[in-house]
């Protein structure tokens, strides 16, 4: 029995009359209308005891009462914390009602979420079932820029995020991704936050250069007299940076549902974000926990200007030329022209 063929109800008219004419047996009049023996006997008690076709209708299995309904002024403080974050799912609002001392489970939540329409098809996915990340703050950053849309032009901010601690030390309004501006952004972290002991970049500029064997680039280089452990990340890998990826998605469904104002600039409303990631915003992947509170500055202090290279009881130092090289017993070799243009030796 094909169901899509014609209406529901007449469906079940037809099989009623001929139920209840008892010339056919229920069992295999039952398997035509490919329903169960209980619900065809259903049926044809319904059909016996209606005054009109319609009551063979479905009827609502939705209770008359709800006893455990959440109150309305609850429900209506979960609708109001969702349009004051648009972006943000149920776990995170049932945590800020949990500091307001009001109790609804994420589950109830979400539900509240659906039943008002305020849960789009494309948020509905599953969470993240394995995480991984450094055992204390500011072992390692991450640092990547958010790609713009067409649609926002004129923006191109760059995150630095702890992998700890998920706390943003810095999100930045720049225009393109020339080294120059990244190392004052980064000048202005180390001076207020300390240095971390690696960072993990992805193969983008500034801070590595696919023409050179090497792939330094003079902020690399920098990096790196600051004592700071360089990573780059895989090859169309973004997994490696999976933190600071999640971190971009975030602010870019923030940057969708909560526009910056036109008279706004872009540097203010990344600031008050960045407070928010850190200050408000509840985390799942910290359960629940805010980043500031896994976060603390570094205790490896930023010393400017750049110090230079400690060699300790070296055999030969070499100066690098102009051309990335070095002369070694009448032969050269290429090293990389980022160490000359940070003025570098060579130790060997």
């Amino acid at each position: 029995m094909t169901w899509k063929a014609e209406d529901v109800s007449a469906q079940r008219l037809k099989f009623a009359i001929r139920a209840s004419s008892g010339r056919e047996q229920m069992k295999a009049l039952c398997e035509e209308f490919e329903i169960s023996r209980p619900t065809g006997y259903r049926w044809l008690q319904r059909y016996r005891q209606c005054e009109r076709l319609e009551q063979l209708a479905e009827k609502s299995r939705r209770p008359l009462r709800s006893p455990t309904r959440t109150a309305a002024e609850k429900e209506q403080r979960v609708i109001a914390l969702r349009q004051q974050y648009p972006d943000w799912g149920a776990g995170k609002l049932a945590e800020l009602l949990q500091r307001e001392h009001l109790s609804i489970p994420r589950i109830t939540v979400h539900r509240i979420l659906l039943r008002h329409g305020l849960v789009p098809e494309g948020d509905r996915h599953r969470a993240a079932t394995q995480r991984f990340e450094r055992e204390a703050p500011n072992q390692l950053w991450q640092m990547d820029f958010k790609g713009m849309p067409h649609t926002r032009p004129g923006c191109l901010p760059l995150v630095v995020l702890d992998d700890h601690s998920r706390y943003l030390l810095g999100l930045f309004e720049t225009t393109s991704t020339q080294a120059a501006p990244v190392q004052q952004h980064l000048t202005s972290i180390f001076q207020r936050d300390g240095l971390p002991e690696a960072m993990l970049m992805d193969h983008g500029t500034p801070w590595w250069n696919m023409q050179s064997s090497s792939g330094w680039t003079w902020l690399t280089v920098w990096l790196m007299k600051q004592g700071i452990r360089v990573y780059l990340s895989g090859y169309r890998h973004p997994q490696t940076q999976g933190k600071i990826e999640r971190c971009n998605r975030s602010l870019e469904a923030a940057m969708s549902k909560r526009p910056k104002p036109a008279e706004e600039n872009w540097q203010d409303w990344l600031e008050r974000y960045r407070h928010e990631h850190n200050h408000v915003r509840p985390h799942q992947a910290l359960e629940m926990q805010l980043p500031a509170s896994r976060w603390r500055p570094s205790a490896r202090r930023f010393q400017a200007p750049d110090q230079p290279w400690d060699y300790s009881d070296p055999s030969q130092v070499r100066k690098v030329r102009e051309n990335g090289g070095v002369c070694l017993a009448g032969r050269s070799y290429f090293i990389s022209r980022a160490l000359w243009e940070s003025r570098c030796s060579c130790n060997f």
